[in-house]
């Protein structure tokens, strides 16, 4: 996982630099906005990290460019500013989350990590036992029966399918699932789960409940 981050405070730069790297990311790091749109026209990268104010062009012309260019490449931005224009600005502009400094860098690396999961490209069509979801058409189908999903039905079912026959977590399907600044309980995602067993019915398969862990697809036999 390649990430790009602009920080022109060379403390907060290193240590995120050094976390992010812990966690077996690769990190290039520029500090201004200049810099940063000319390594964007020339290296493909993951996901970017970019700090609001910066020397030269700031941030919000950084996401600009990069969306002018047709890029649809993640964008995390940090800022220290606390009025809600400049985050609905930075949004407006392109950019698909943001952290208010100080912030805890384990929230930045989920964050990350959920936004590249988010952006990976998926298969057109995903399918286990009996079961079919084409991804393009947003149709749900047991052979020939259409699944009639909600919206978070069809997304917990989906990242469900992505992640074949391992284990995720409660967390992890709300961290993947939803849009930024929406929230959902642990408890929610039970009924999304009691509410597609149901829909499931005879298409092959089950959501396994691994307990201390979270769910499993599984295909039956016989």
């Amino acid at each position: 996982m390649h990430v790009l981050l602009v920080e022109d405070d060379a403390v907060l730069a290193d240590g995120l630099t050094r976390v992010l790297s812990g966690h077996g990311m690769a990190v290039d790091v520029v500090n201004n906005g200049s810099q940063a749109d000319a390594m964007l026209q020339r290296m493909e990268v993951a996901v970017l990290v970019l700090d609001i104010g910066l020397p030269g062009i700031d941030g919000f012309e950084v996401v600009r460019r990069l969306r002018a260019r047709g890029s649809n490449l993640p964008v995390l931005l940090l800022t220290a500013r606390d009025a809600i224009e400049d985050r609905v600005r930075g949004l407006e502009l392109g950019a698909d989350d943001y952290l208010v400094k100080p912030f805890a860098t384990a929230e930045l690396v989920a964050r990350l990590k959920a936004l590249v999961r988010r952006n990976a490209p998926q298969p057109a069509v995903l399918a286990l036992g009996a079961l079919t979801l084409d991804t393009f058409s947003r149709r749900a189908r047991v052979g020939e029966r259409a699944i009639d999903l909600s919206v978070r039905e069809w997304a917990v079912l989906e990242y469900l399918l992505q992640h074949g026959t391992r284990v995720v977590s409660k967390q992890q399907i709300i961290d993947a699932i939803l849009p930024w600044g929406e929230e959902l309980t642990l408890n929610a995602v039970e009924v999304y789960i009691s509410r597609l067993r149901l829909k499931l019915g005879d298409a092959g398969v089950n959501i396994r409940t691994i307990r201390g862990f979270g769910y499993m697809l599984e295909a039956l036999h016989g």
